[in-house]
């Protein structure tokens, strides 16, 4: 017989009120942020969160967990992790097939209290009056031991609305408020939070084809605020739509407002950073194709770069000038990129930005799970490219790069057909020596079980590998598909 799900009964007006409770906790006083936001225990190692949406919990298949893997000197993989679900005491909700818990996840210390809060999109949840799949966003403060009372954040208004299935937290609005920024089905809104009141806005609707916006932040415009990029994109549709958006805090309006467009681009990543080093953000655009004819030139960069998978980079400028008048394109043929483009590669499928060689210039990290390693065909990879004064080109128009496989020397395992390698990527110090670390995802690892792997320094020498076996979580016959995605910072 199905499992009858519990059907949550949270109410907008209770959920602002709980959230502001989550946002700053009773006795939490402001402190002055510690450099590592991810930090969810307060110990001042930044961790790194798991998102495990196909993982089995209390029994019920893909009702989903997010593991928290601990930082400390030896980085991440090394000091434990704690496993949070809807069966966590201090969790709204239980555990549920189907429900997706940790669909999406970002850690941001929302309350500048020097531990980080978690945000998991819980996509496949049922709530009461709005229906099945509405979704959710539940929010859980981290503590030096377990975690402090959760909340939801939002849920979604309707049947299939699928709230949480992207989120991003940042400081929009210039002040001190916070804003959690939702992906749901056809649908971006944004939440405004504003000491113990809270606002919520549209910020796009329109088809995106199922899947999941695609949402980053950073200064575009150069004014000292950061704003939010929003990609989605439908296919074999009349009404076509394929964007990349930035939107910026209208502070008159109280609402989120369009300054920057480019169309007809379908994207599987994006990710924000100062590549070139002149002080301005940038927008990387990964695993970027040309999605329709509509008279539009190349909004990827040259057509010939998207094979296998292209990244195209819009470059900053100073206040008032024009963002993304420059602009660079890559991919594996690309001169100084290791390896060969190849159909169904999806370089760029994942992006992370981290200055890994602290010459003052962001690097990018990129994922390619697709990538064939020999004949085994899927087993995947992830490049770090990095920045220079021309950006991610050097002078002579090559880029800069180092590759990682697990045939890559110093990399634990062995590459396999389907281990995907590169679905996700993320970036965060997590042994506190100044130099950042990068961490892959392979959700297809040891059939589908799923595995991490940590490059400390981002390098294969001294790397290791990480799953739920070696962490000791349960269920670990199931497809977990541990790995993607990954969030630290």
């Amino acid at each position: 017989m199905p499992h009858s799900r519990r059907i949550l009964t949270y109410a907008i007006a209770a959920a602002a009120a709980a959230t502001a409770g989550f946002v700053f906790p009773p006795g939490a006083t402001a402190a002055a942020p510690r450099t590592a936001t991810s930090d969810f225990n307060g110990d001042g190692y930044a961790d790194l969160a798991v998102g495990v949406p196909d993982g089995t919990v209390a029994g019920e298949a893909k009702a989903g967990y997010v593991n928290v893997v601990w930082g400390g000197p030896r980085g991440i993989g090394a000091h434990g992790s704690i496993r949070v679900t809807q069966a966590t005491p201090e969790v709204p909700g239980t555990p549920e097939a189907g429900d997706r818990f940790g669909a999406s996840v970002a850690l941001a210390d929302l309350n500048g209290d020097g531990i980080a809060e978690l945000l998991a999109g819980v996509p496949g949840e049922d709530v009461t009056d709005r229906g099945t799949d509405a979704g959710m966003v539940i929010g859980v403060g981290g503590a030096k031991s377990g975690t402090r009372p959760g909340s939801s954040v939002l849920t979604g208004p309707a049947p299939s609305a699928g709230y949480g299935k992207s989120i991003v937290a940042a400081d929009l609005t210039g002040g001190e408020n916070k804003v959690i920024v939702i992906g749901g089905t056809d649908k971006v809104v944004a939440r405004v939070i504003q000491g113990e009141d809270s606002m919520i806005t549209t910020v796009v609707a329109a088809p995106m084809g199922g899947r999941a916006p695609v949402l980053t932040t950073g200064d575009f415009d150069s004014d000292g605020r950061d704003d939010l990029a929003v990609a989605y994109w439908t296919a074999g549709d009349p009404n076509t739509q394929s964007h990349v958006r930035l939107w910026k805090w209208d502070a008159d309006r109280s609402e989120m407002a369009n300054f920057w467009n480019t169309d007809n681009a379908g994207v599987s990543a994006l990710a924000a950073g100062d590549f070139d080093g002149d002080g301005h953000d940038d927008l990387a655009l990964g695993e970027c194709r040309e999605i329709a004819d509509e008279n539009i030139d190349d909004p990827c960069g040259p057509e010939r770069l998207a094979k296998g998978g292209g990244i195209h980079i819009h470059y900053g400028s100073a206040a008032g000038g024009s963002f993304g008048s420059r602009a660079q394109t890559l991919n594996q043929d690309t001169a100084g990129v290791p390896g060969v483009a190849e159909d169904g590669d999806r370089f760029g499928a994942s992006l992370a930005v981290a200055d890994v060689n602290r010459d003052g210039r962001d690097d990018l990290i990129a994922g390619a799970p697709g990538e064939a390693i020999g004949s085994r065909t899927g087993a995947g990879a992830a490049w770090l490219l990095y920045g220079g004064a021309q950006g991610l080109f050097g002078a002579g128009g090559a880029a800069r790069a180092v590759s990682w496989n697990q045939d890559t020397p110093g990399v634990p395992g062995v590459a396999e057909a389907g281990d995907t390698f590169g679905a996700a990527v993320a970036s965060g110090d997590h042994n506190a020596d100044g130099v950042a670390d990068v961490s892959v995802g392979s959700p297809g690892e040891n059939a589908s079980l799923g595995a991490v792997w940590l490059l400390p320094g981002g390098s294969a020498g001294g790397s290791a590998a990480f799953s739920p076996r070696t962490l000791g979580l349960p269920y670990l016959s199931t497809a977990q598909k541990y790995g993607k995605p990954l969030s630290s910072r």
